[in-house]
């Protein structure tokens, strides 16, 4: 990948290292090792936003004197994250005491005068979505844009007013785009809550906003219609509920039966099959943890899933998967009639609420199997539900067409920001 042979031929072509001071940040250091160490505020890989560096993440490390000036940052400082989203670049603005960690490297140009950091920021902006910083890191594992890769990384240095005209002209049109994404993510966020308050109030108010309504005895749930009935999810369960499956790393093999963890269950509110692990079972285990169309899985604990209690239903699969042991499996009674409401009243804020606030109860966010039992559900005639669960899908059809729509929309944005600055910053623009 030669990213120099297009530029002008009277700006420099080097590497990073010719004229950037590249330092890898600090080894945490939790403890003082002597009197003089001192406790200060440093930054890690999470504090390079795409909006820049978010100073909201506070966290301190020791420093000891002989250090202070090397990890030290100082205004006009670019700093690129070493790992997780690796290459991301963010300029350090801040005159405050920051030092900081090795999951970042600071690039320090070696003359101001000749080099501008805005430039060398969107330089490295460049080398990221170009693909650059993805070819040389080898992600096979975890991505590692080390000290020395970019030092090695390729540069050129226009003159200096070229650089400024490049810059100004990049943060102009560049603040444009973000603008538009940011309002066109805005309204995914307002739709999303117009969605769940579509559901919410047709999985317990129903279709007929006039309908009589009577107290539902539940403080969380309110008011329901009145020739509704509130029923324990016991109640509505085929042969109650089933913990997960533990199985010990040995009895993984590609010739067993799918195994689906939590992380792969929770992608979306329906689970279609796939899973990337296969564990060795006996008849009886698939027979017990096995499942089937109309399935949930609830999650016991808060891991990324916005709290416990979160619910998947389970589509027609092509093969048997078992569960594993950080989920609940419930299967309703007449999973055909009842599931899909149930999908849609385990989606609505006030179930959502409710088992929010089960999570709050416990030192270690989770719910069991009996608090799950004892859940509430307010119950629409069979014929009722049906209509209900015929709104939401609809109500979520259309969802879908327009979010991807939005979705679309700011993906071309993307695409259009990343084409530009490379156009800038490796001259094809005219711009003066």
């Amino acid at each position: 990948m030669n990213l120099l042979e297009s530029v002008p031929e009277d700006w420099i072509k080097a590497t990073v290292g010719k004229y950037c001071d590249v330092q890898l940040g600090k080894m945490l250091q939790n403890d003082p090792v002597s009197e003089q160490d001192e406790l200060k505020p440093y930054l890690r890989a999470i504090n390079i936003s795409k909006t820049g560096v978010d100073l909201s993440h506070e966290f301190r490390m020791w420093i000891r004197p002989s250090e202070r000036e090397r990890f030290r940052l100082c205004a006009g400082d670019i700093l690129v994250s070493e790992g997780g989203d690796a290459g991301r670049t963010a300029i350090f603005s801040s005159n405050d005491d920051y030092y900081f960690q090795n999951a970042i490297n600071r690039l320090r140009p070696q003359s101001y005068s000749k080099i501008l950091p805005e430039f060398i920021y969107y330089w490295f902006t460049f080398l990221k979505v170009s693909g650059y910083v993805e070819m040389v890191c080898n992600v096979a594992t975890i991505a590692h844009f080390t000290a020395e890769k970019v030092k090695a990384a390729p540069l050129v240095l226009p003159p200096l007013k070229a650089q400024q005209r490049i810059a100004q002209f990049l943060d102009q049109k560049t603040a444009q785009i973000d603008g538009l994404i940011e309002k066109k993510r805005a309204l995914l966020e307002r739709l999303a809550e117009k969605r769940q308050a579509l559901i919410t109030q047709a999985v317990t108010k129903g279709l007929n906003p006039n309908a009589p309504m009577k107290p539902s005895g539940i403080d969380w749930l309110g008011d329901i219609p009145a020739h509704w009935e509130v029923k324990r999810l016991r109640f509505l369960l085929d042969g109650g509920t089933i913990n997960g499956l533990y199985k010990p790393k040995e009895q993984f093999s590609p010739d067993g039966f799918a195994f689906v963890q939590m992380g792969e269950a929770f992608r979306a509110v329906t689970f279609d099959g796939g899973t990337k692990d296969r564990v060795l079972a006996s008849d009886s285990e698939v027979k017990k943890w096995g499942l089937k169309e109309g399935d949930f899985l609830i999650a016991r604990r808060s891991l990324v899933f916005e709290g416990s209690g979160k619910a998947v239903k389970i589509n027609k699969l092509e093969e048997n998967h078992l569960f594993e042991s950080s989920m609940i499996r419930i299967r309703p009674i007449s999973a055909d009639k009842l599931s899909d409401f149930l999908s849609y009243y385990f989606q609505s804020s006030v179930c959502r609420a409710f088992f929010l606030s089960i999570t709050k109860q416990v030192t270690i966010s989770g719910i069991d199997s009996q608090q799950l039992k004892d859940v509430s559900v307010p119950m629409p005639p069979l014929d009722e539900a049906a209509r209900i669960q015929q709104l939401c899908l609809e109500s979520d059809q259309n969802h879908g067409v327009v979010t991807e729509s939005i979705l679309r929309s700011i993906s071309q944005l993307n695409e259009y920001r990343a084409a530009l600055i490379t156009s800038a910053i490796t001259g094809k623009l005219a711009l003066d």
